[in-house]
């Protein structure tokens, strides 16, 4: 795959100020204006004025100008305009209007998280202490963004665009509803679903472990119960462990962690996944407004009045 990873989203939002103190209370580092940065991946999260909440632009990376023409190739042959800058291409999801910037950059490399001893059945790795994660007290600090799900009303061409364009990988599809797609050993990067209206459903965001996700979700809601959506619960699809809050904009964000992963040459084979196995293994059942977001109607009403 000549595109090596999602480095950057850029959300648009009615309520800069609002927004901002959710992704501060979310873990991510405010740096400059409106931009928020992971521990591992720098600016990863820009947030910008918008009548209503959308996914303006997505930031990829690629290792080469040659990956870079190569990319534009492909989209010329599927009919997607691009302009070519330098060691920057930008197109547009035909399906959505959404901003695709492709730019030559360092891939992103993470350390190793220390292993944790844990015991099960048979195996005894600790003895005499208790879990380290029940020792830890800074505040939980997502690691990278990892995937973003988007709404499509031209799901065909949006799916076209992904994987033939920009050359994704397809890792799983949940039948009548969308397809999981990878361009990293991430088991996704983007999740392209059917929607009545182009819209952001989530952002993902990694950190180490469950337990993180469980301490960084009870930070989360302890002032604002209201901010919960779905979890704790673990995904089929990706096989990750997961909860989902709501920022002030309607978006949701989720941590997750022990994400699948899929090197680039591996034999991995897609299955068609069907009803709840298509959203998650175990866990409560997701809410209706998981499915159609609260404010689905309203961003519909919106779209036709430009």
């Amino acid at each position: 795959m000549a595109i090596n990873g999602l480095r950057r989203v850029t959300l648009g939002v009615p309520d800069l100020n609002a927004t901002a103190a959710f992704y501060e209370d979310f873990g991510l580092t405010r740096s400059t204006g409106w931009s928020f940065a992971t521990t591992d991946g720098e600016e990863q999260l820009k947030l910008a004025a918008a009548p209503r909440r959308r996914l303006l632009e997505a930031l990829f990376t690629v290792d080469t100008l040659d990956d870079l023409a190569a990319i534009q190739r492909s989209l010329t042959r599927l009919g997607v305009q691009s302009t070519a800058s330098g060691e920057t291409l930008v197109c547009h999801d035909p399906g959505t209007g959404t901003r695709i910037v492709l730019r030559v950059m360092p891939r992103l490399t993470q350390e190793p998280a220390p292993a944790s001893p844990v015991n099960g059945r048979g195996r005894i790795d600790r003895v005499n202490a208790r879990t380290p994660g029940l020792q830890r007290s800074g505040r939980v600090r997502p690691r990278r963004l990892g995937h973003f799900v988007l709404g499509s009303t031209e799901y065909d061409a949006s799916f076209a665009f992904f994987t033939r364009g920009l050359g994704f990988k397809v890792s799983d599809i949940v039948r009548d509803l969308g397809v999981f797609l990878r361009c990293s050993t991430d088991h996704h990067n983007v999740l392209i679903q059917r929607a009545p209206v182009p819209f952001l459903h989530h952002t993902s965001w990694q950190v180490d472990d469950v337990d993180e996700i469980g301490r960084g979700a009870m930070d989360l809601l302890a002032d604002h119960p209201e901010r919960h959506v779905w979890g704790m619960g673990r995904h089929y699809a990706g096989s990750n462990f997961f909860w989902y809050f709501k920022d002030p904009a309607g978006n949701f964000a989720e941590y997750h962690s022990d994400m699948d992963s899929i090197p680039e040459d591996a034999l991995w084979t897609p299955e068609i996944l069907e009803g709840a196995k298509g959203l998650f293994q175990w866990g409560p059942p997701p809410p209706p407004s998981f499915i159609n977001p609260e404010d689905l109607a309203d961003l519909m009403i919106n779209s036709h009045q430009g």
